[in-house]
């Protein structure tokens, strides 16, 4: 029996009225060929009857109905904390429309075993997918990850030639967390909401510590649309003040804060030249501005 073998796993997933989503997720899940050791569902106030799936459909699925929406940065708080209290080694996460293919767990774990003298990880990522395949590659324009190179060319090339290409930054879609790191670093800022928690906290994380992208563990996130974030509306809100939050954070070094600083300045102008400057989309930046710079709605 392998090491990894002897690893326990505790999958998490979020939801938000995604009912029929979250089926196929469960089941995506049920069907791997390494199964989790145990299963979350973290229902973020569901009204479409999600909570009422999972005791009807999954029933060794444990549930936390939480009585109200936290957003994805609240659930992958809370889903995060239970594993880490419950002392499983890694906590695989993903939101309830992200699908894993049946090998999903196993290419992760696989992944410690191929190491050959790279550091040992403390996270791993899936590559994701978008559902039509018209996207570069495949994968999924929100859920490409940043690599590390500031660790020297030298880790780079060696974790490419494993297939493990040394990460930077992920998004929370089938990305197993060891428990250690959780206890280290902490949990998702939860005033975060929606929109860069999961940058800000798989940064946090690899600031310091070491992380691999697994392109053989695949997962597909079934969102609507593979939208860009200029497209999303009202919610663009929480990117402009998110954005200034994570700014000030420790997760990025200096040259990393500004890079990341530009990056939401472009955002913004792409989003206020789609919305063609009306009204509404200044005020939803202005807001952002305002809350972002003033630290408004920390308070959680």
């Amino acid at each position: 029996m392998s090491a990894a073998a002897e690893l326990t796993v505790c999958a998490v997933v979020i939801t938000h009225d995604r009912r029929p989503l979250l089926r196929e997720c469960l089941q995506a899940i049920q069907a791997q060929t390494r199964r989790a050791d145990a299963l979350l569902v973290v229902d973020n106030a569901s009204s479409d009857g999600s909570a009422d799936l999972v005791r009807e459909e999954f029933p060794q699925a444990e549930l936390m109905a939480l009585e109200r929406n936290e957003g994805s940065a609240g659930g992958f708080h809370e889903g995060l904390k239970w594993g880490l209290e419950r002392g499983y080694d890694w906590v695989w996460v993903m939101d309830g429309d992200c699908i894993p293919t049946s090998t999903a767990l196993e290419r992760l774990l696989d992944a410690l075993g191929r190491l050959d003298g790279l550091p040992a990880p403390v996270m791993l990522a899936s590559k994701v997918l978008w559902t039509d395949g018209t996207t570069v590659n495949g994968m999924h324009p929100q859920n490409i990850p940043a690599f590390k190179i500031e660790g020297g060319i030298d880790l780079f090339t060696a974790g490419l030639e494993r297939g493990l290409p040394p990460l930077r930054v992920a998004t929370f879609a089938s990305v197993l967390f060891k428990r250690e790191a959780i206890a280290k670093h902490g949990l998702p800022l939860k005033h975060y909401f929606m929109w860069s928690d999961d940058t800000e906290y798989t940064a946090r994380i690899l600031r310091d510590d070491h992380g691999y992208f697994v392109p053989s563990s695949v997962a597909c996130h079934k969102s609507p649309t593979p939208h860009a974030p200029w497209d999303c509306g009202d919610r663009f809100y929480y990117a402009v003040r998110n954005g200034l939050f994570f700014l000030r954070s420790s997760s990025y070094r200096p040259k990393e804060r500004v890079s990341h600083g530009l990056v939401v300045a472009e955002q913004t102008r792409r989003y206020l030249l789609n919305e063609r400057f009306s009204p509404r989309s200044l005020g939803i930046v202005a807001r952002g501005l305002r809350d972002g710079l003033l630290n408004r709605g920390t308070e959680l």
